[in-house]
């Protein structure tokens, strides 16, 4: 049994990474301030006799008073709905939460994985995207204080580990989906799947012709849980490499849904990406990884979370 610390963990990605490691017979702290979490996520944990739940912002130190084999560092606002609310909290998490985070790591001597994201490339020049594409953000623009925490983060994460030999990961997560996410989300997928089930306009960005691929979670986290036992501090790309339209996924949703949905178009916000698709070689070469759960079978294990949420019968 290892010991293992989740910040984030009643989020979307952190709340699958804490029923991973239990269910692989670990024993798991759970941080999370609920800033962007949910308590529902993570309640039916609450019995488990490895579980425990720190209520707790990262931007503080922490202290734990036992030994801790793995820190994951996904405390973050991940969605552009979110971040763009709070951008100076995201700002604060990626920069005094990594700190932070990374400093805990050191003081027990354990290995680290830190969330990273496509979003450190930007609206890319180069596709698809290779970890040694260095980027194009704008670092000033709505979208700039999640791209830039994630930077920074990668940053103070390689100055621990040169200059304290710490043992660290980095992963940077492309665009998932699956249940757990919030329904008002801002994302692609529950946006889409939520205003399918009710019927309602389902609202495209610009002219939907913008690509996106589309990861399913359970998929994410054996990536994660891999890239936690290998030695490279390198960033990993982990992701679902087959990329189609917005528009594409919409209708797939349609399909999915039997939905009577109609499909609108709305302006398009500021450095919202034109392409995403991530260059998983490395993921496949270190790890042994890549995804293999297409969008339809993905969506079929996301869409009755969804009803469920919204109390749509089958």
């Amino acid at each position: 049994m290892k010991t293992i610390l989740i910040t984030g963990g009643a989020g979307f990605l952190g709340s699958h990474l804490c029923r991973y490691f239990l269910e692989k017979n670990n024993k798991v702290f759970c941080v999370d301030n609920f800033l962007t979490g949910n308590n529902s996520n993570i309640e039916d944990l609450n019995t488990h006799p490895q579980f425990h739940f720190i209520h707790h912002n990262m931007c503080h130190p922490l202290y734990i008073g036992e030994k801790l084999d793995a820190i994951l560092h996904f405390a973050s606002p991940a969605s552009p709905i979110d971040y763009q609310k709070v951008p100076i909290p995201t700002l604060k998490v990626g920069a005094l939460g990594t700190h932070n985070a990374l400093g805990l790591a050191r003081a027990h001597n354990a290995s680290i994985l830190l969330a990273s994201t496509s979003e450190v490339y930007g609206d890319p020049q180069i596709h698809p995207q290779k970890e040694d594409y260095w980027g194009h953000v704008n670092p000033i623009g709505p979208r700039g204080c999640y791209d830039e925490a994630k930077r920074f983060l990668e940053a103070l994460t390689f100055a621990y580990h040169r200059t304290h030999k710490l043992k660290t990961s980095i992963v940077r997560i492309f665009n998932t989906y699956g249940p757990n996410m919030r329904l008002q989300d801002g994302r692609a997928v529950p946006n889409f799947i939520s205003q399918a089930l009710e019927n309602k306009d389902m609202t495209i960005h610009g002219d939907g012709s913008q690509t996106r691929s589309f990861c399913y979670v359970l998929d994410l986290v054996e990536g994660i849980a891999k890239a936690l036992e290998v030695n490279q501090p390198d960033p990993i790309n982990l992701g679902n490499p087959q990329e189609m339209t917005v528009l594409q996924c919409a209708q797939k949703i349609i399909e999915a849904t039997l939905s009577h949905s109609k499909i609108v178009f709305e302006k398009r916000p500021v450095d919202d990406p034109n392409v995403r698709r991530p260059d998983i070689t490395r993921a496949k070469e270190i790890l042994g990884w890549k995804p293999t759960t297409t969008l339809s079978e993905g969506l079929k294990k996301t869409i009755p979370y969804f009803k469920k949420v919204l109390s749509i019968s089958e």
